[in-house]
């Protein structure tokens, strides 16, 4: 449990020390913070390193057991090629488990730091995705956040006006989990001068998407999620913490210092959200709900990163108000380690390398 609240206290330590940036961070110069190496150095190594952590962790060992002994065309076959093609890595190079787990720790903490970089207040956006984004979902379910970590940065892309570029990220994430093909809809969504090139490169990369991952379990989807009407403890929980963004940024709309285009992504997702909330009264397939929901995570990013200028003085440090947002996220940590139902599968945290003293 020391492992996570130092993280979590680390980054918030860098949140309230950082001031408000009017532009992203420009990585193509020399004089990169130290913090954009250390956090994501963290991230990665706690992530890569868990010991028996994480709902799953027994299931990727099967993962990584199953394809011994086979060609690459046939692990790529296996389902998920991208994971796939992950573990066969780990069992060529060496390290199980861990080197699998260290990329996926990598390719999450990169999505998320591409994705912070041009927010107004970077390290407090982080803040707010250590609780469930780093600590339960990329230390628990490894193949939904390398999905997650690229659909990031896809929807970076799509900000900065690149669809082409937003439906290749798409697939590649869909090539760690066929659910990330949900967030394909978000670029139609957005009016853009060329709509038609837009509709086109979206349309090509579903159909592609559709044929290359998913046309072949189509009806093992539907029947996993909701015909077995599986029952994700705490989806409520989950997606509310979605809900409270929602109406935050749809209230106070005019208020945030964005792009049309942002907006109009924001206000989207902002919409999604409170349609799944509902939906989570309408029907008992909780865990299909849980699962699209993971993919409006980064509404809560942008909300708090905007939300002391937007409740605070634009010309001030706000400092109050970062204080309070890194308060609330705390709580959420603290409740979901001493009352998640699930919880244990996290508690204790063991780091490999001390394991060997």
């Amino acid at each position: 449990m020391l492992a996570y609240w130092t993280l979590f206290f680390l980054v918030a330590a860098f949140a309230v020390a950082e001031p408000r940036r009017t532009e992203g961070y420009n990585y193509s110069g020399k004089r990169l913070p130290v913090v954009w190496v250390i956090v994501p150095a963290v991230i990665t190594f706690l992530v890569g390193f868990r010991v028996e952590v994480g709902g799953d962790w027994y299931a990727y060992l099967d993962y990584l057991e199953r394809i011994h002994g086979l060609s690459l065309q046939e692990v790529l076959s296996l389902g998920d090629p991208g994971y796939q093609l992950l573990n066969y890595i780990a069992s060529a190079v060496g390290g199980g488990i861990y080197t699998v787990n260290l990329l996926c720790g990598f390719f999450f903490s990169l999505g998320l730091m591409v994705f912070c970089k041009n927010l107004p207040r970077p390290m407090l956006a982080i803040v707010t995705a250590i609780p469930y984004m780093t600590i339960v979902l990329a230390m628990g379910y490894s193949r939904q956040a390398t999905a997650l970590g690229f659909g990031m940065i896809a929807l970076n892309a799509l900000i900065h006006k690149s669809t082409f570029r937003f439906s290749i990220w798409i697939i590649v994430a869909a090539l760690f989990h066929k659910s990330a093909v949900l967030l394909i809809p978000v670029a139609a969504l957005i009016s853009s001068k060329s709509r038609m090139l837009s509709v086109l490169w979206i349309t090509i990369a579903a159909v592609g998407a559709y044929i290359i991952l998913l046309q072949d379990s189509v009806d093992a989807l539907y029947a996993n999620y909701v015909e077995a009407e599986y029952q994700s403890q705490g989806a409520l929980i989950r997606v509310f913490m979605c809900v409270v963004p929602s109406v935050i940024f749809l209230y106070y709309r005019n208020l945030f210092n964005m792009l049309v285009k942002e907006k109009q992504i924001w206000g989207w997702f902002s919409y999604a959200s409170l349609i799944s909330f509902a939906i989570l009264f309408l029907t008992s397939a909780s865990t299909a709900v849980d699962r699209v929901a993971l993919y409006l995570l980064p509404l809560q990013l942008v909300v708090f990163a905007h939300l002391p200028e937007v409740l605070g003085n634009p010309n001030k440090a706000n400092k109050q108000w970062v204080l309070l947002i890194c308060s609330y996220y705390c709580l959420v940590l603290f409740v979901w380690l001493f009352f998640a139902g699930h919880n244990f599968a996290w508690l204790p945290y063991q780091f490999y390398p001390f394991t060997l003293l």
